[in-house]
């Protein structure tokens, strides 16, 4: 009986040697190629840690193409201001040396006989000043912190060309940027357009411009197999369509005054578009090589800022 009893207090005391030497339950948690594994340290607190499973960024390497939906970029706009300032004031001071355009009689407007024109007649007609007060670029300054660029890439795609290191990255959605003005200007609609001094202070004075567009891009990936740990550039050229314009200004006087028109606008939009990044963090670049404007105001618009959901 003795003996029983002994050996059942031996079984009872290896069971509790054995189950105070078993380290703690661990939970495995994995989303996708992230891995997550929960523990407890010798102060028997939780502790977490996670890293990417290159098996499974690996598997994702057999497919050739890939598909990102509703790619988001956030950035400021600004332009290149290339008009013709001195021919304007020239034009103002001889008003009547403009040669290319003429006097419409009947529509009692002043027509441009040649498009896509920024001499500085097509400037002065485009936005007449007096020759005391010559135009100058001050008065298309922009504050930068205000004047907001958003595109949103309803699709992006990514092709291997090479091991993908080396890819074909291609997408269509719609670029949105906001001019924000610094000085009291305002469009006037019409054809032509004009662009006046106004009288009154605007709190708020901003130009809306939207393009539906498509970019092109060679994109080299440092290493594929862990992309959130990784080198990415990307170069290439990006084309777009004008669809929609309008201003907003804001005055005690007036109010809320929107006004929605292509305003001279160059309907077709041509550029240059980038990105580099590590990891996840992103920066794209645009720099477009049109003009913002059909005419006259020989602005070349550039934006910068990050990108969210790409490749």
């Amino acid at each position: 009986m003795k003996c029983k009893i002994l050996l059942s207090c031996l079984l009872v005391f290896v069971s509790a040697a054995v189950f105070a030497q078993k380290p703690a339950a661990i939970d495995t948690i994995q989303i996708k190629g992230l891995v997550i594994i929960k523990g407890r340290n010798a102060d028997g607190k939780n502790v977490f840690r996670a890293y990417q499973d290159t098996a499974y960024a690996r598997q994702k390497l057999k497919k050739n193409l890939h598909t990102r939906w509703f790619v988001f970029d956030l950035g400021f706009n600004n332009y290149r201001d290339k008009s013709d300032y001195g021919g304007a004031m020239i034009m103002s001071l001889h008003p009547a040396n403009t040669s290319g355009w003429y006097m419409d009689n009947k529509q009692a407007s002043i027509t441009f006989g040649k498009s896509y024109d920024y001499s500085g007649a097509a400037l002065n007609s485009f936005a007449p000043r007096m020759a005391s007060e010559p135009l100058s670029p001050s008065e298309f300054k922009l504050i930068p912190g205000k004047s907001v660029n958003f595109n949103l890439w309803i699709i992006m795609q990514r092709l291997n060309l090479y091991k993908h290191k080396l890819n074909l990255v291609y997408a269509a959605g719609l670029e949105m940027n906001n001019y924000r003005f610094a000085r009291n200007i305002s469009y006037i609609p019409g054809y032509p357009t004009t662009i006046i001094r106004d009288s009154v202070n605007f709190s708020k004075n901003k130009l809306f411009v939207q393009y539906l567009s498509v970019p092109l891009m060679l994109n080299y990936t440092a290493n594929p197999a862990r992309p959130n740990r990784s080198f990415k550039f990307s170069a290439g050229v990006m084309g777009g369509y004008l669809l929609k314009a309008r201003t907003k200004q804001v005055s005690e006087e007036r109010g809320k005054v929107r006004l929605t028109d292509e305003f001279s606008l160059n309907k077709w939009r041509f550029g240059l578009t980038g990105e580099i990044g590590y990891g996840p963090i992103k920066l794209y670049s645009n720099f477009a090589l049109t003009p913002l404007h059909d005419y006259g105001l020989e602005q070349y618009p550039f934006s910068v800022g990050f990108r969210f959901n790409g490749f």
